[in-house]
């Protein structure tokens, strides 16, 4: 139970950058969210709504785990979603900010270890 309800944290946060990434880059939010300038985020907007589908399909993932109905296929589901948002979190801490592995892997890395313990 515990490890699903960090899953679907995991998932609501994909689902805010979703939205901050697609409909709101270049909106007071998306300039605040981003430390991005009014000018760098019109130029970028193409690439982060691009980005922003990308955390949709996570977001997609995530919530399959979470409903399919065979719970040794929902458990592995669940896992390769969190690894993969790790993963991104990691690369995107490397070539971004450091912050990003806060705000993404961290979540996703403390969901798959109660995943594994659950």
């Amino acid at each position: 139970m515990i490890a699903n309800v960090l899953v679907a944290l995991v998932a609501a946060l994909h689902a805010y950058f979703l939205i901050l990434e697609m409909f709101l880059w270049d909106k007071p939010q998306g300039l605040k969210v981003f430390h991005q300038t009014p000018e760098k985020a019109e130029i970028t907007k193409v690439l982060a709504a691009n980005q922003g589908l990308y955390n949709g399909f996570l977001v997609a993932g995530l919530v399959w785990g979470l409903v399919h109905g065979n719970p040794a296929f929902a458990f592995q589901i669940k896992a390769f979603f969190l690894i993969c948002v790790i993963v991104a979190g990691v690369y995107g801490a490397a070539t971004v900010s450091t912050r990003i592995l806060i705000v993404q892997a961290l979540p996703a890395a403390a969901a798959l270890a109660v995943l594994y313990l659950a």
